[in-house]
């Protein structure tokens, strides 16, 4: 129902998102659009990037004094981090000329994109595959997921997140951390993530996120980096979004991929899916009981909010895990591409970690994946029109 296309590498002039399919009548601003792009930068243990770039999109069609018209919504955003520091990468990406003077990369980064790019696509240089294969793609995909969101929206379904580890910091005890999240998610899933942002690792326990950023910047003197986990949680979904009818459409395995998609990306979390393989089924399954106004409801969400590849109502809780970022200053080792000798890796600037930046993309995904369920069980021409079909009034 909703489709996007990104283009654009990360120092070309700028990254390009098309997004196709949204319903006329959606409230969408590119300072909705900013906000979520700001989010992206937050986290301590940002590279250097993070202090040139400011991300502001510049929309080009598909909106009409601030509402969507339902053809398709064209976005730029440019990159600026190129014209303020000393790389020179403009001239290494440059769309005209030959290349000649430039010299390629040859030394792939083990854990990266670089060897298998090459070898795939024929390069003898690694820069086309280094740009496209960034995470720096993330920041338009947020913007056309936004749009998503923005439709969610209009339905009283929110979307948030939080961090839930950084590498060897964080909960010891999950019946401690979904005690804490649950009383906050009373309020919606977006409370989540507006108590996450006020800390500097995305984490909602104070001192987790203070050893967190102790562990942060012992890791960086040694040189390293680091991954971790964080939770992506979305409210007010109403049942039956997804289908156990056929295999792509089972909303898990749409959400697994809409995770594992987002780069450095290693592993998905439905519920409490991992800590479930280990228990026996009558602490597993959540037991349905009717509430006082005749609806379905379940006792517990070990499930995660989806059963049989459907939402059961439950807030869908999905957790991503992330590996620690291939770009190290401590270099590894590598195979010249040219001469076939050993040789240590490269320093390109990176992050030390980008777990809180990986949580709030996440959100954008997950955002997308919900609205394109939702669209396939109440969709229509317009906003107006789908409210009309919707039964759970927001």
């Amino acid at each position: 129902m909703l489709r996007y296309l990104t283009a654009g590498e990360s120092h070309g002039e700028a990254l390009i998102g098309i997004v196709e399919g949204m319903p006329a009548g959606v409230p969408l601003t590119a300072e909705i659009i900013n906000h979520q792009l700001a989010r992206r930068w937050l986290g301590f243990g940002r590279g250097g990037r993070a202090k040139f770039e400011q991300d502001l999109i510049h929309i080009y069609s598909g909106v009409r004094f601030s509402k969507t018209i339902a053809s398709p919504i064209s976005m730029r955003l440019d990159n600026a981090a190129f014209k303020k520091d000393k790389s020179g990468w403009p001239d290494v990406m440059a769309v005209d000329g030959d290349g000649e003077g430039v010299a390629p990369i040859t030394l792939p980064r083990p854990g990266h994109a670089d060897l298998e790019g090459v070898r795939k696509y024929g390069f003898n240089d690694i820069r086309p595959v280094i740009d496209r294969a960034s995470a720096r793609e993330t920041a338009i995909r947020v913007a056309c997921c936004t749009l998503g969101r923005q439709l969610l929206k209009q339905f009283g379904i929110e979307v948030g997140s939080h961090v839930l580890r950084i590498g060897e910091v964080g909960w010891k005890s999950e019946v401690e951390y979904i005690q804490q999240r649950d009383e906050i998610l009373l309020k919606g899933a977006e409370s989540i993530s507006r108590q996450a942002d006020q800390s500097q690792v995305r984490m909602m326990d104070t001192q987790l996120s203070q050893a967190s950023v102790e562990h942060i910047t012992d890791v960086k003197r040694s040189g390293d980096s680091l991954g971790g986990i964080y939770e992506v949680i979305v409210t007010g979904a109403p049942p039956g979004l997804g289908s156990y009818v056929h295999w792509d459409r089972r909303l898990s395995g749409q959400l697994a991929q809409a995770i594992l998609s987002i780069q450095a990306q290693k592993g998905v979390e439905i519920g409490s899916g991992i800590a479930n393989a280990s228990r026996p089924g009558s602490t597993v399954h959540d037991e349905i009981y009717l509430d006082a106004a005749k609806q379905y409801q379940r006792r517990t969400n070990h499930a995660g909010g989806l059963e049989g590849g459907m939402t059961n109502g439950m807030p869908v809780i999905v957790r991503g895990y992330m590996k620690p970022i291939p770009t190290l200053i401590k270099p590894l080792e590598t195979v010249d591409l040219e001469s076939g000798k050993p040789q240590p890796t490269r320093y390109e600037r990176s992050d030390v970690t980008s777990v809180p930046a990986a949580s709030t993309v996440a959100e954008a995904t997950v955002a997308w994946v919900i609205a394109n369920a939702l669209l396939d069980k109440y969709g229509a021409d317009s906003l107006d029109e789908m409210l009309e079909h919707y039964p759970y009034r927001p």
